[in-house]
């Protein structure tokens, strides 16, 4: 089976930890790599083993050997990079919070549709093994119909006004880098709540700090979720019905292991590992699709992204946060 061929868009350190995993999938080659400046392109083509460092987006765009993009840049660019990557016909996998708000998400499939690209959020949460493995517990009716749903997503993170996590402009605050985990865990168990109801306290700079957020759907059920930048918190999730729960121990989002709690019975842990820093399984999800000719992932579905953006967006409105031109 001939490799599928990456370009990595930015040289963070998220970007960084990605392609590191692609090295562990055999199927997997990294052929260059894209930033605003050759500079930082080329540091981290060195830093990686990365034959070819481009010093813009379209260059690495319009790399003939490059099949599929990693877009990993601060989530304010993210539309621009996905457009740029569309237009000039390369599949995408874009980091989450897959954009700043729903309508910007929408956009970027009615692109990739359009112009017959595979197009998929890097939310790789979804594609752990042993999230995956809870789905189907939950699916098999496991606690019974789910009744209540808990995460939360909180870190202790002291840094200036400069720093992205504050800064407005770049889509800062708890909700889109941290909350995105609680609000797709809940979204994975329960679908698309009918109300949302949250509260935030927000920094100077006018993002949210700590946010707490209820959702409520049609059957009654509640999901009950947090996050926060000024907080350090459990970072647990839990799915309850009336025949048990399953909870899922510090780092939720990645898991290796997790208990389920019959009501009647004896617990059951199971070990589900998974490889490298967990992110490969989303890397492995995106190749498996480009290989079927698939537009999108049924791991991690466009409608669920749009959905879970959707959820964001409502936060925000309510919490009175706003980003520069929306």
């Amino acid at each position: 089976m001939s490799a599928i061929k990456w370009g990595i868009l930015a040289t963070g350190g998220i970007a960084g930890t990605f392609t590191e995993d692609l090295k562990l999938l055999p199927d997997a080659e990294v052929v260059a790599v894209g930033s605003r400046t050759i500079e930082s392109a080329r540091a981290f083509a060195d830093r990686h083993d990365i034959p070819r460092a481009h010093g813009s987006w379209a260059e690495l765009a319009a790399d003939p050997d490059v099949d599929i993009i990693y877009v990993a840049n601060t989530q304010n660019a993210h539309y621009d990079a996905v457009v740029t990557c569309l237009n000039a016909g390369k599949a995408v996998l874009c980091e989450k919070a897959f954009t700043l708000n729903k309508a910007e998400a929408a956009k970027l499939m009615d692109l990739a549709r359009e112009r017959r690209l595979f197009l998929m959020e890097a939310m790789w949460m979804r594609c752990i093994p042993a999230i995956r493995k809870i789905a189907e517990l939950v699916e098999g009716g496991a606690v019974g119909p789910v009744n209540t749903v808990h995460a939360d997503f909180g870190i202790s993170f002291s840094v200036g006004p400069e720093h992205r996590l504050r800064a407005p402009e770049l889509g800062g605050g708890a909700l889109l880098d941290l909350g995105v985990y609680p609000i797709s865990f809940a979204y994975l168990m329960l679908g698309d709540p009918t109300n949302v109801q949250s509260w935030a306290r927000l920094t100077p700079e006018g993002v949210d700090e700590n946010t707490g957020m209820l959702l409520g759907y049609e059957n009654g059920a509640v999901a009950l979720l947090s996050c926060g930048i000024s907080t350090s918190s459990p970072v647990t999730a839990s799915v309850s019905g009336p025949l048990g729960r399953i909870e899922v121990p510090n780092g939720f989002f990645h898991p290796d292991t997790f208990t389920l709690y019959p009501t009647d019975g004896e617990p059951q842990t199971f070990h589900v590992p998974f490889e490298g820093t967990g992110m490969l399984h989303e890397a492995a999800e995106a190749m498996r699709c480009l290989r079927e000719g698939l537009l999108e992932s049924p791991l991690v579905p466009w409608q669920a992204t749009l959905d879970v953006m959707g959820i964001m967006d409502e936060v925000r409105s309510q919490v009175g946060v706003r980003y520069p031109g929306e």
